[in-house]
Parts: C-alpha cells; structure tokens; sequence
C-alpha cells in the first residue's frame, strides 16, 4: 500500500460521493419530449443539484420547482429553487409542498412532469394531510428520529400523515405522463421510501403506521392518531388507475457509490470486499459486528485477507438515551473503536455522503489505532462518549471529524475499514 491510510479513506469516499453527483448520472439521459409542457417537480437533498443537472441537457422548454436543504441550493434557469429545514421540517417546506401540488394539479394528459427525488425529500415535503398542523408533523418527526425506529418504518408513518407523500403528487400529475429520476439513500432502494415515495404506489396501510407508532412508544398528537384510527390517511395504492402513466428510473444507489470506492482501494493495491449496501440496525450494534469482521480478516485472512478494505452502505439507527450530539455514523465508527480496542493496522472511516450526520454540519469522522489512547490524553472516555451519544463530540476534540459541506448529493451512509 503505496498511500496513507487515512487519505486512501478520503479518496475513497470523495469517489462514493462523486459517483452520485447528478450531474455525472444524468449526462446520458434519453427522454422523448411531450407534445405539452415539461414541469419539473423536485424534492431532497440532491433535487437542487439533480434541477440543474437535467436543465443542461433538457432541449427544450422547461419549468418547475425544487425545494432542498438550506445551504444545498445551486442556481438555475429555468427551474426555481426553494430552500427549507432538514431533518425537522418548517413552513418553507410546507408552502413549498403546497406549490408543487398546484404545479402538478394543473396539467394536462400531452404535458410530462419530471420528478426529481433524493434523500431528505420526506422533511421537505412536510405539507400536513388535513386535519394536522406542521407542529403535529414536527412532533411525530422528532420522536421518529430519537426513536431507533429505520428509515423504512418512519417513513411509513410520515406517508400517512402527508397530503404530498404516498403516491399523492404523482396522482395529482394525472392524466399527465410521469417520470421519476431517483437517487437512493434507503436501505433495498425502495422506490416508497426515498423521499417517502411522492410519486409511486404505496402498499403500507394506516394500520401500519399505527403499529410502528406502537412499537416505539411514540406518543402521536390527538389529530394524527385520529387520521390514522380512522384511515382517512390511507396512500395511494399500487392498483389505482392514475399511476398507470408513471414510470421510474434509478440514477445513483449506495451499491453504485461503493462500486466506485472499491475501484479506488484496488488501484493502490488493496483489496475491496463490499459486505453490503443496505446494512441497518442500531449503529453501536452495529459497530462491533464489523469489528469482529475486522478482526477476522486481520488474524485469519477472512473474508478477505490484508492489506483489504471492507466497505458498506445503509441506514443505521440510533436511539438516544443520552444527551450528546449524536450522529448515526459517528456512534458507529466510536463503537468500532471501542470494540477493537487499539487493535494495530486497522484505520476506518464512517459518513454520510449528504455531508450531515444526525444534525451536525459535519458529514462523518476518522478513527485510527490510536484513536482511544489519543482520547485517553485528552481526559476523554470513549465508552462514556458512546453512552451519552455523543460521537460527534469525541472525534471533534480529537481533531478527527470529516467536514465536506454540502455535496448536493445522498446515498446513504459511507463505511471503510482498511484493514493494512
């Protein structure tokens, strides 16, 4: 291994990141334009970037709206550009939500509406069914991400508590042709779950949602568990004729994002096993099971012998007992290096390719050999660290977080244990 350890890291995740910018997945795009109008409708951490990307190869006329994360947005022509709060939602993104839904009720069966969805779409489209207030879905969202419930489960609930989510924007473009341009950051690449599914088929059920909420203790407002009990929140289902004009297409997934990195680590040399782009669990649990992996590659050359790196990709989650900054990456990669302790030769890195982990500016962290003795110097416990939840404050003292700022892209979590 001709590069240290921790650049080959960051070389690795720039490229996971580079992989699913928009602009590199959407060069080759082929669509046929409508005899109408083209309206582009765009939600998520990447819709801002994904907007400009398809305006520079869209031939012909063009409009629309995209709503993304503040400090997320990018400038474009013809396509204009929102701005609201991730992950709690605020009323930009609802005004935001509404906007779009009158886009979309106004056109007609020659007009084509692109969609544009990513990441972080489910916080910026928080338009509330009726009956519910944006405090009602910011309460049941805070509770959801304190929760340890997975993405999958809390996007469930928030489909049904939507008025744009589950199908309902893509049932509003009705009779117009849809085309949705996805880019995943869920575990499986559900097309329901990104962005909680706006524009395709739901087959989840209020009932559903009611039993998550059960399952994590989460106390729903008055007026949400009314629109549940009652299934007057139910989402639009696979059978429902006014799907019939949609059609979907995957642009980047976490699978694309490691492929990219291992080619990065066998360029030097090292060998790359991708474990799994949809890993999920609790991030601390999660965290020893690959320490035991990377150990076991280190002692006994498997699965994979050394020098190797072991990549993947997911949704981890947290539940939150103490009271630290969280993040679901940096408890992952502080109970890896609880678990091995110091072990020589083994360096990692985990992040979120959104450049946010939890809700901190701060896309991930390092961790080294001598990470828990560096820690120790500084009078810091890491156990007592990943008691309270409070990755993002170890690694910061350390020196150690990984900064990028927005990268106007999201495929999930980035893991990399090099294993020299």
């Amino acid at each position: 291994m001709q590069i240290a350890p921790r650049q080959l890291l960051a070389d690795m995740y720039a490229a996971a990141v580079r992989a699913a910018q928009p602009a590199h997945c959407l060069q080759d795009l082929r669509l046929a334009a409508p005899a109408g109008r083209t309206v582009v409708l765009g939600a998520g951490k990447a819709s801002a970037a994904m907007a400009q990307a398809f305006e520079r190869v869209w031939p012909g006329p063009l409009e629309g709206l995209a709503v993304t994360r503040y400090g997320y947005a990018v400038p474009c022509e013809r396509i204009e550009i929102v701005e609201a709060a991730h992950p709690v939602p605020d009323e930009a993104g609802g005004r935001a939500a509404a906007r779009m839904l009158e886009l979309a009720q106004g056109l007609q069966a020659d007009d084509l509406a692109i969609c544009l969805m990513s990441g972080g779409g489910s916080a910026l489209l928080p338009l509330p069914a009726a009956g519910l207030s944006l405090a009602d879905k910011q309460a049941v969202n805070r509770a959801l991400l304190a929760s340890g419930a997975s993405i999958s489960e809390m996007n469930c609930v928030r489909r049904h508590l939507s008025a744009i989510k589950g199908g309902r924007l893509a049932a509003a473009c009705h009779p117009a042709r849809v085309v949705n341009l996805l880019i995943s950051d869920v575990p499986g690449d559900l097309e329901r779950d990104i962005a909680s599914g706006p524009t395709v088929a739901d087959p989840d059920t209020c009932a559903d949602a009611l039993r998550i909420a059960a399952r994590y203790a989460i106390e729903l407002p008055p007026a949400a568990r009314r629109l549940l009990e009652s299934g007057a929140g139910e989402t639009i289902k696979p059978d429902d004729t006014r799907l019939n004009g949609v059609s979907t297409h995957m642009l980047a997934t976490p699978q694309m994002a490691l492929a990219a990195a291992a080619a990065v680590a066998e360029q030097t040399g090292v060998r790359a096993c991708i474990l799994g782009d949809s890993i999920e669990g609790e991030a601390r649990d999660v965290g020893k099971a690959m320490a035991g992996i990377a150990l076991q590659a280190r002692r006994h050359g498997q699965p994979i012998a050394p020098p190797c790196v072991l990549l993947s990709g997911g949704e981890t989650t947290v539940t939150v007992r103490g009271k630290g900054r969280g993040g679901r990456n940096v408890e992952f990669l502080l109970s890896l290096a609880v678990a091995l302790n110091g072990a020589p030769g083994i360096h990692a890195l985990a992040a979120d390719t959104d450049g946010v982990d939890g809700q901190e500016e701060i896309a991930g962290a390092y961790a080294a050999p001598d990470t828990l003795e560096r820690a120790r110097g500084l009078g810091l416990q890491a156990r007592s660290s990943l008691d309270d939840n409070d990755g993002h404050g170890f690694f910061q003292a350390l020196g150690d977080s990984l900064i990028t700022g927005p990268t106007l892209t999201n495929v999930n979590d980035f893991r990399a244990i090099l294993v020299a």
